[in-house]
């Protein structure tokens, strides 16, 4: 079986990103990302409506940091200290050393080559850190942006579930890629 320690939390950095824990202070910019019809289009959740959404959201992420259940950082530029995306390990199964990787950015920051250079690393703390064997990602098929993304990181398509998902009154297919780790 895996252990997972997220204590003390590990700062994330690439050549032009800093990854970091996100607190209180980034309310702002979680209920900008988390509200927005764009940013939330191919996530199938309710988008945040207040504040206290927010709050809620952010004490989410802390408590699965706290348990060791999963990871999310705050994706910054170097220069710029708020956070313009979400990256992280979600839903990660020790007993198969697997995790699923999620990640979204605010839009106008879509096409600079940010989310392959946050995926990249984030892939490399789950292979080499947490001794991950395997990370999914399970993203809408109509998502081709997030497609692109995984597959500048290697992963390859694993299965298109058919209509396996209801939200909002339908039934939503989804699309796993994965990639194993080859070390």
């Amino acid at each position: 079986m895996l252990t997972i320690n997220f204590d003390p939390f590990p700062l994330l950095e690439t050549e032009r990103l800093l990854l970091r824990r996100i607190d209180t202070n980034d309310i702002n910019e979680i209920l900008a990302l988390r509200s927005n019809p764009e940013t939330m289009k191919y996530i199938p959740r309710p988008l945040l409506k207040t504040n206290e959404d927010a709050l809620e959201h952010i004490a989410m992420i802390d408590a699965k940091i706290e348990n060791n259940e999963g990871i999310n950082w705050g994706i910054t530029l170097k220069n710029a200290p708020k956070i313009i995306g979400i990256i992280g390990h979600y839903r990660i199964k020790t007993e198969n050393f697997r995790a699923e990787i999620g990640y979204m950015l605010l839009p106008e920051f879509n096409g600079k080559g940010i989310m392959p250079e946050a995926v990249k690393e984030v892939v490399d703390y789950g292979f080499n850190v947490m001794k991950l064997h395997s990370i999914e990602a399970i993203i809408d098929p109509e998502n081709f942006g997030s497609e692109k993304v995984l597959q500048k990181n290697g992963f390859v398509k694993e299965a298109h579930l058919k209509e396996n998902e209801f939200y909002d009154g339908r039934f939503l297919d989804t699309v796993i890629y994965s990639l194993l780790n080859k070390i």
